[in-house]
């Protein structure tokens, strides 16, 4: 047991977590009644509460989060069962007596974060390039990606009003720096250019299942910045990690060639992808440094190697050119 288990043991217990897991129970078991089987808290943040029972899992969405839009987007998911992770329920949301919203999942056995080696590199990409050749449905939002990193640069601005001080705050000034230099699609502060895409929005592995669980295909999860927009954006993540040295080359590799075996659309089918994938990736980048020098100033210490790395990553964006292609395998 861990400290943090230990404290946690005698805490009163969350209203939120303990609705969830009758939510989660009915859906599991199609009965609110007492069950021997404890909910686990898979998630416990300000802008998302996941809880899983058995074979069900009650999220609890952020508390801003608009009504119709998510239903829409979780109708999306409903249609496309071979990409998204299909609800328990109907797509409409619940209503929660905590003034949240509430969707009701199958649950999936996760990336095991234990084994890097399995990473599934080549199932993420190929989802996500059917995902982005799937016209998007009428009426759906725009994908949140460039509106997330917004939000993060306004909780660093948040923590540094609230820290004058601390050894994290240098490390503020070429992350400002660097999403100042970013164009205006990118900070969420002009229309995304087109075509657009159907796009997760926030891609990474902790966003892939197994389903059925344990060993069923992989499939995509959480729908909460699905949308349309830029399908460079679901590719930028790993980009940005591959261009500050945290994916090692032949991890990059095997994501990017098979997300153009299998015709995605974010980038030529040969040759160079740094031209489409460098904003994007740039803006991760800043939004993964700025969270990081937030939780950094908020424990009045340095950063650490990794977050360190992502500042120095902003400290070469405003004048520099786009990433090396380091990566073998990679024309151009």
């Amino acid at each position: 047991m861990t400290a943090d288990t230990a404290a946690g043991a005698d805490a009163p217990a969350d209203p939120l977590v303990s609705a969830l897991t009758a939510r989660a129970r009915a859906a599991a078991h199609g009965t609110p009644a007492p069950c021997p089987c404890a909910g686990v808290p898979l998630a416990v943040r300000p802008d998302a509460t996941v809880v899983r029972h058995a074979g069900a899992v009650a999220k609890a969405h952020a508390p801003d989060t608009d009504p119709a839009a998510l239903t829409l987007r979780v109708a999306t998911a409903t249609r496309l069962p071979d990409l998204l992770l299909p609800p328990l329920a109907a797509p409409a949301p619940l209503g929660d007596p905590h003034g949240r919203l509430v969707t009701l999942w199958p649950y999936g056995t996760p990336v095991d974060r234990d084994d890097p080696d399995a990473a599934p590199w080549e199932a993420a990409a190929t989802l996500l390039a059917r995902l982005h050749r799937t016209p998007v449905p009428a009426g759906l939002p725009p994908m949140r990606g460039p509106a997330k990193a917004a939000r993060a640069l306004d909780r660093l601005h948040t923590a540094l009003r609230a820290t004058p001080h601390g050894p994290a705050r240098p490390a503020a000034r070429p992350v400002l720096a660097a999403w100042a230099a970013l164009p205006a699609w990118a900070r969420s502060r002009a229309p995304m250019p087109g075509p657009a895409a159907l796009c997760h929005g926030d891609l990474h592995l902790g966003q892939l299942v197994r389903h059925p669980a344990p060993d069923g295909p992989w499939r995509l999860i959480d729908v909460d910045d699905l949308g349309a927009g830029v399908p460079a954006w679901d590719l930028a993540r790993p980009a940005a990690w591959y261009a500050c040295g945290l994916l090692p080359p032949d991890e990059w590799t095997r994501f990017l060639t098979a997300y153009r075996r299998a015709g995605g659309p974010a980038v030529p089918e040969d040759g160079d992808p740094w031209p489409a994938l460098d904003v994007p990736a740039r803006a991760l980048t800043v939004q993964t440094a700025a969270l990081a020098v937030t939780k950094a100033l908020a424990a009045g210490r340095p950063l650490d190697e990794v977050e360190q790395a992502l500042a120095d990553a902003c400290a070469r964006m405003p004048s520099a050119p786009p990433p090396p292609r380091r990566a073998p395998g990679i024309p151009g």
